[in-house]
């Protein structure tokens, strides 16, 4: 029997870089990924490499969004 977390702190010493998994997470928010690829990201990726891309990820998605909103309501075409 393993120590509780041992599997948490093994999947956190992975060695997949920050650059891949940015791209993991970037083809996840449009849901395009094929299982081959999903498989190998989930035995290559470090989970806490993961949890930043999505915030960072999702931070950038809302900035943009905000901005889009505030150029067309500046643009007068939302009113």
């Amino acid at each position: 029997m393993s120590r509780p977390g041992g599997e948490l702190k093994q999947a956190a010493q992975r060695k997949g870089s920050f650059l891949q998994t940015v791209r993991a997470v970037a083809w996840s928010f449009f849901g395009v990924r094929k299982s081959s690829d999903y498989e190998k990201d989930v035995s290559q990726l470090n989970p806490v490499h993961v949890v930043i891309a999505g915030v960072i990820g999702a931070a950038i998605f809302i900035t943009l969004l905000l901005l889009l909103v505030n150029w067309v309501l500046a643009t007068g075409v939302a009113k």
